[in-house]
């Protein structure tokens, strides 16, 4: 299926399964290298009170407003996480089972508590997205691509994720160096007059940007899977900080890739009748690989050295 059936119903998918794998990515090599990799999960889990929230102030089940909402309880948690940490004096780890746990249960509390729980939010699309179903009705074939009419109709979630790669991957190219210097040595990268602890915020944020708009499309599978996996997997193959940041963007793009593939495909490869989920076997794909490099990478039996800064 490589003509008009591929076009208007893989191509898309694929590509927003790519584009929210890559955005998970980037971050989560920063994120692995502070000990802070969990995040994402806390990020998956938060977003659900936003969500309803944003429902009962709009009335309306919509992008924007989800969006929004999700964002707005990703910023709360991540200072919920630094407060309980810094009040506390409790290491970062426990701060976001903490914060998680409780903002996860409020979501379900106000979920079941109001008129939400009759609306389509259910473990579908909190868990597994609806990447199968962004198809490009309008596709006709290859030349679809340079029909300004027919891209008018693609599926928003794939200009609205290549916007925020775009937002993420600006951020990693202009804050590298200030990046690096804090997380490999914050008492060097402050005598340099390097604020980190804002810089971390921002790094945190915009990995909640990136969690958050990859959560409708794809699910909070994907999103935890890529936080973690591709720049774990990636760490074990080398210890140089850019050597690590493209094997991570080459992992997450086989991933979505090859996980979407296995999804439509690999049960009619063992006689089975139906596909499974995407989002699922993408998530699968990623740690078969983290496995594989744990077992082969060149730097498997060096994975608790730190990783080099340049």
């Amino acid at each position: 299926m490589m003509g008009e059936e591929f076009v208007a119903i893989s191509l898309t998918p694929m590509l927003i399964g790519t584009l929210a794998a890559i955005a998970c990515a980037l971050p989560g090599n920063f994120l692995l290298l502070r000990r802070q990799a969990l995040i994402g999960d806390a990020i998956s889990h938060v977003v659900l009170p936003g969500i309803v929230v944003a429902f009962l102030i709009t009335g309306v089940v919509a992008a924007v407003p989800m969006m929004l909402g999700a964002a707005g309880a990703a910023v709360v948690a991540v200072v919920m996480i630094e407060a309980i940490r810094r009040l506390g004096k409790i290491e970062p780890g426990a701060a976001m089972g903490v914060t998680f746990t409780a903002m996860f249960a409020g979501g379900v509390l106000l979920l079941e508590q109001s008129d939400t729980s009759t609306v389509h939010l259910d473990v579908e699309h909190a868990l597994f997205g609806n990447l199968e179903s962004l198809i490009w009705l309008d596709a006709t074939g290859w030349a679809s691509l340079l029909d300004l009419e027919a891209l008018a109709y693609l599926p928003v979630e794939l200009p609205r994720l290549f916007g925020v790669l775009l937002v993420v991957a600006l951020f990693t190219w202009v804050f590298w160096r200030p990046l690096k210097l804090s997380t490999f040595d914050e008492g060097f990268a402050q005598s340099m007059g390097i604020r980190t602890g804002p810089l971390g915020f921002t790094l945190v944020i915009v990995a909640a940007l990136a969690a958050v708009a990859a959560f409708d499309a794809v699910g909070s599978i994907i999103v935890i899977a890529m936080f973690i996996c591709p720049p774990a997997a990636a760490r074990l193959m080398t210890n140089a900080l850019g050597a690590q940041v493209a094997w991570s963007v080459l992992f997450a793009t086989l991933s979505a890739v090859l996980g979407y593939v296995f999804a439509g495909y690999g049960p009619l490869w063992f006689g089975a009748d139906n596909a499974v989920s995407a989002a699922g076997m993408i998530a699968t794909v990623s740690g078969l690989i983290l496995c594989f490099a744990a077992v082969f990478g060149p730097h498997r039996a060096r994975s608790g050295a730190p990783a080099e800064a340049l």
